[in-house]
């Protein structure tokens, strides 16, 4: 997962991207004002955008405001040190789909940014299940079969993306764009190897597989008895 993170506070902003790299192992990016954000926000492909209410150049409502106008459909959680209702309100109408007041718990944040991912892909349960695949976002914890497996964090968000969207197709540049920060080094074939190592460890002896390669198309996670590779 990848999360744009538009705070012009440098120190709160590194402390947020630390604590979801960390705690969710998501990939994040960080704008220091809202003219940028907002640039970044429709030029990129995010999961979530956390969201300062009081911005440089252009302020966090006007932000909102005009993702949603763009028809942008990335929840927004909004960080403000305002807790009146009339603020509340406003960012409501404008298409919040949560805030939180400053100062926060990093912990609540980033409940409330799993939350908001899993929920925009239509998951209401906390935990993810494919077949007899089971994975636990609050604990980056993945058991297949009843036996936890040893992942790498990489590994982790790659099953995660994946799992969130099941049976779908999945791209190469669908998955580096949602795997990778914006500096990332660019190796042709990092995702081959990350995807070839996952697929190992979740392929234990008589285990159905689970990662499938469509050629020329992507991957797709999926139970064998349910796909029909080209």
């Amino acid at each position: 997962m990848r999360v744009l993170v538009i705070e012009d506070h440098p120190g709160l902003a590194n402390n947020i991207a630390r604590a979801l790299r960390d705690s969710a192992a998501y990939a994040v990016d960080i704008s220091p004002d809202g003219q940028d954000g907002l640039f970044m926000a429709q030029s990129n492909p995010y999961d979530l955008i956390l969201l300062d209410l009081m911005l440089p150049r252009l302020d966090g409502l006007e932000v909102l405001r005009r993702l949603r106008a763009a028809s942008c459909r990335v929840p927004v959680l909004i960080l403000t040190s305002r807790d009146d209702k009339e603020t509340t309100v406003a960012l409501l109408d404008a298409g919040a789909d949560d805030f939180l007041t400053k100062p926060f718990d990093v912990s609540e944040m980033v409940a409330r940014s799993r939350a908001l991912i899993r929920r925009s892909h239509g998951h209401a349960a906390p935990q993810i299940q494919i077949g007899d695949l089971i994975i636990l976002p609050e604990e980056m914890t993945v058991i297949r079969g009843g036996e936890p497996l040893a992942l790498t964090a990489m590994e982790y968000r790659l099953l995660e993306y994946m799992a969130h969207r099941p049976r779908a197709v999945l791209s190469k540049s669908e998955l580096l764009e949602h795997l990778y920060d914006y500096n990332w080094e660019k190796f042709s074939n990092v995702l081959e190897v990350y995807v070839s190592s996952l697929r190992r460890k979740l392929n234990r002896e008589g285990a159905v597989p689970l990662i499938h390669t469509l050629r020329g198309r992507g991957y797709v996670l999926v139970r064998d008895d349910v796909v029909t590779p080209p």
